[in-house]
């Protein structure tokens, strides 16, 4: 995409130089810069156009992929909460079962 302002610029400066340098009438040198900046204008609105749809096209996909990657780290971190509640489950259980023999020692 950077690569087309380059070719427009190098298209520009070659144009202008090649018709400056011509050796003609001053209108009809006018009238070919005329028509080569319209061509010109023509040429970045539609590389424009296309840079724009590309941006486009790159933050739906990135809005996409980061939907994505949240649902699979929402996922993720839903498994390892349900881990460490199990291991802080099974701890309670020792701790009731220490308990329990020290009641009955009382």
């Amino acid at each position: 995409m950077i690569y087309k302002g380059a070719i427009v610029l190098g298209v520009l400066i070659g144009t202008a130089a090649g018709v400056l340098l011509a050796p003609e009438k001053g209108s009809i040198t006018r009238d070919k810069l005329k028509k080569e900046g319209k061509d010109i204008k023509n040429q970045l609105s539609s590389d424009f156009i296309e840079v724009k749809d590309d941006l486009s096209k790159a933050a739906t996909s990135g809005k996409e992929t980061l939907k994505k990657e949240f649902k699979n780290m929402a996922s993720k971190t839903s498994h390892k909460t349900e881990q460490a509640i199990t291991f802080i489950e099974k701890q309670l259980a020792i701790l009731k079962e220490k308990n329990k023999t020290l009641q009955k020692t009382v």
